[in-house]
This record gives structure tokens, sequence and C-alpha cells, in this order.
């Protein structure tokens, strides 16, 4: 097995969160609610009926397990994630925007979970119908299971959809094996970026310029869409030559 080929393993059994972008603006001498922030934004995206969007408020330590608790906003549309917070800083301020991707990888406790959860069914199965029987049984639910998940597009259940993604283990082998990558996703899926981020940078405007402040300056980390989406100009169009 080659270098690569360990790391894709241990990429695909030891996942983590990948952070795409973040981005931070700093403002001095301001204090404004969080949850004032949190909520524009909720409301600028609800009036977009952003499709599948799955709004929460998390509480992330500082630091450590014993450390205090902040509040940020999180939206989430399949494995996408934006994470945003609003702060103070002593007498200083910050907006804090990080675009993160869920891992598609499974987790080794959650295999054990789910090959234990298998054999728990099939017991149950030998008990309720006999060996033999049971084990039909366990097979037709599993063919039930696949069938499900190989049509649950086509039969247009998106919260069947949307459930197996997030079902661990579940959700790694139906994101790639049986959920088809199309146009459509992947154009949607840009739309729901570029649309969190450009409503966030609106209303973080809009909050500091009501009380009279300027952001200046941003800082990024990484370009929204990393190295695949760039920002690309429209060409020009050439005056025609003269007659």
């Amino acid at each position: 097995m080659t270098t690569e080929e360990i790391s894709i393993w241990k990429k695909f059994f030891s996942p983590k969160d990948e952070v795409h972008n973040h981005w931070y603006s700093a403002v001095d001498n301001f204090s404004y609610l969080s949850g004032e922030f949190y909520q524009a934004i909720e409301r600028e995206l609800t009036a977009r009926k952003v499709p599948g969007l799955e709004i929460s408020r998390p509480e992330f330590n500082e630091g450590g397990m014993l450390t205090g608790k902040r509040e940020y906003l999180r939206l989430q549309r399949e494995r996408l994630v934006f994470d945003i917070c609003a702060a103070p800083f002593g007498t200083s301020y910050f907006f804090s925007f990080r675009f993160v991707e869920l891992p598609l990888g499974i987790k080794p406790m959650e295999m054990v979970i789910f090959l234990i959860g298998l054999v728990l069914i099939f017991s149950f199965f030998s008990r309720l119908f006999g060996s033999i029987p049971g084990f039909v049984a366990f097979l037709v639910l599993l063919g039930a299971g696949f069938f499900a998940m190989r049509n649950a597009a086509t039969l247009g259940l998106k919260n069947l959809d949307a459930n197996l993604l997030k079902t661990p283990v579940i959700g790694a082998v139906y994101e790639v094996l049986f959920r088809k990558e199309t146009y459509f996703r992947e154009d949607t899926r840009l739309m729901y970026v570029t649309t969190v981020n450009a409503i966030t940078e609106l209303v973080l405007d809009e909050v500091t310029t009501a009380k009279g402040v300027k952001i200046v300056k941003r800082f990024d980390r990484k370009p929204i869409h990393g190295a695949i989406f760039e920002e690309r100009s429209a060409p020009k169009k050439q005056p025609e030559a003269a007659a």
C-alpha cells in the first residue's frame, strides 16, 4: 500500500473537520449583542428560503473543558457548515466567520456501534423466525435499506436524503456509493456558500454603519472556495471595428 493510499484510509477512518475559509473583522470601542447579530442573519436567510438549511446556536468552549462557553451561530446544509461568532474582546469587538466541511469518513467507535447494531438485529430476527428464515429476513432488510439509499433522491424523498447524510457510518456509505453527484447539486452548493457569505458581510456592514463605525479591513485566511473556485471577471466586450 502506497503512502497516498494510507493517507486516504487514515483520513476516512480518522475524519476531522476541514476549515476552507476563515475571515474576521475587528472594531475598536464597539459593543453589540451577539444574539441580535445572529437574528439579523437568520432573518435574511429565512427571507431567501434557502433550501435544506439548518440553523442552530451551539456553544463552544473558549479553551479547555472547564472554561466558559461562547455561543456561535451555525448554518448547515448537507456537510457544509458556517460557524459565525460575534463577541467582545476587552473594549473592542470582533466578528468571526468560518466555512467548514464536516468529514465524510467513519470514526472507529461509530463503526463498532454500527456492527454491534447489525449483530443485534440479526439475533432478533433469528430468535423471532429461526436461523435460516431470520437470516433471509435480515438480508431482505439490508436489501430494502440499499434500495432506499439508491432511490432516495429519485423518489423525491428529500427528508430521507438529508437524514441519511447525517447518519453515522450509513451517511458515508450512502454518499460514496449511492448519492450521485450532479451539476445541479454542485451549483446549488456553490449558491449556498456564496449566499451565506454575502449575507453575513451585508449584515456586518449594516450593524456597524448603524453605530457610525465603518469596517476598513477584513482579514481572510483562505479564498471562500479554496482552490476549486476563483472569482473570475467577465470578459470585456471588444469595440467593433469602424466600417
